[in-house]
This record gives structure tokens, sequence and C-alpha cells, in this order.
């Protein structure tokens, strides 16, 4: 069996209270691309637990990870710590100068921003999240897929899996991602139309907003702090 060389190794970035199908679902997208390795890296090996309770054990830590051609970063509530973590921080920076290209799912897009790569780009988000990338120089996209680049933004969660399909398609082809999705048999029909804002019945997204109004304040103190920090870097 031929190993994978380093220019078709995946780092899909751990973070504790990350939100597990940020990381998942794009995973079993990454992990059927043919001729490619993926590997899972974290702060340190220790086990990492989800937003959810889920627990994920990493491939490797920072201080071991090789450099990566698709880097990829999710996000969740854990993000408010991670862009306020300088090691993290600088991580995400140096290994995405060194990668092809850069895939960052939902709040993961506001820590590329905390680490200076989206000055003067497009970049999509999570919707309670995406307006915060403004602070980062960024200008904030709705669209659920966004590619400016070599970097690819996704809308919050399931988005990552639409979005690892597009980037599978730009490093294998259209034909093997479109096999890959269907191994995965990835057909979604939603029983309700409510998955954006902009379709969702206005008393459901006034209830998700209120119900995130802490969470809400934290991030964009969180943001706030991370902005100066880039600035100051830069």
């Amino acid at each position: 069996m031929t190993t994978p060389s380093p220019s078709h190794c995946a780092g899909l970035l751990l973070l504790p209270g990350m939100t597990q199908l940020d990381l998942t679902g794009p995973l079993e997208v990454l992990a059927r691309l043919p001729g490619w390795r993926v590997e899972i890296v974290a702060r340190s090996t220790a086990p990492v637990r989800a937003d959810s309770g889920l627990i994920i054990q990493p491939d490797t830590d920072f201080a071991h990870a090789a450099d990566y051609a698709l880097f990829v970063v999710p996000g969740g509530p854990g993000i408010d710590d991670a862009i306020l973590d300088a090691a993290t921080v600088d991580f995400v920076a140096r290994k995405s100068a060194a990668a092809r290209y850069i895939f960052g799912i939902c709040t993961g897009s506001l820590l590329l921003g905390a680490a200076g790569l989206l000055i003067g780009r497009r970049s999509g988000g999570h919707w309670q999240a995406r307006d915060l990338l403004s602070a980062f120089g960024a200008t904030p996209s709705d669209d659920r897929l966004t590619v400016d680049g070599n970097i690819y933004t996704s809308g919050g969660v399931t988005a990552g899996i639409d979005m690892a399909l597009l980037v599978a398609a730009d490093l294998v082809g259209e034909d093997i991602a479109q096999q890959i999705q269907l191994q995965i048999e990835y057909d979604p029909q939603p029983p309700f139309k409510a998955g954006t804002p902009f379709v969702a019945p206005a008393a459901v997204v006034q209830r998700a907003v209120a119900a995130n109004a802490g969470r809400r304040a934290l991030r964009v103190a969180a943001v706030n702090q991370a902005a100066a920090a880039m600035r100051r870097q830069c």
C-alpha cells in the first residue's frame, strides 16, 4: 500500500467545545478521498470533548503536526476561547500558510479571521456570527458556500458537508466527489423549511436569537479582543 505524500494530507483541527458535526461531517467526505490521508490534530493528544459531550481522540498534537495540503477548521461554542488562545491562533496561521487549500466551517471562520487570513476576503459562517467577520477585515457572505481564492468557508454545521463535497471535487474531480456523495447517500430532504433565517418563520428566528443572546454577548467580546490582537500582529 502506497503511503500518501504530504501533498495529499488533510489536517482537521479539533478544539474543546467544538460542534462535532462541523468536524465529523466533512471528515466523512474527506476520509474517502482516494490517495489522501486525513489527520485529526489538537493542542495535545488527550481526548477532546465536543459541545454535545462526544469525546474525540486526536491523531497528533500541535508540536508534531505535519504541514497539510488541506487544512480544516471547524467551529462551535469553543471557538470563543480558541480565538483568544495565542498558541491556537498561531498554529492556525502557520498551518494555513503552508496549505494549498483552507476550509473553515461554521464559526471556524472566526478563527481563520483571528489568524489574519480573511483580510480583504469574502467569508461565510454561521448566521448568528458571520456579521462579526467584518471585525477581522472580511466581507461577510450569506451564501451557504463561499470560495475566495484558496479559502473555502461554509455556513453553519451541515453546510460543512456540502462544502466538503465541493472541496473534494476541486481536489480529485467532480466524478469522484459525486461517487463519495453517493457512498454516504447524501441527499438531504429536511422536513421543515427552517434551515436559514431567511426562510424560517419569524417567531422561530426570534426564539433562536433570544436563546443565543448570552453566547452572542460572550462571542462579541471575544471577537473584539481577538481582532485587536490581530491588528497588533499585522
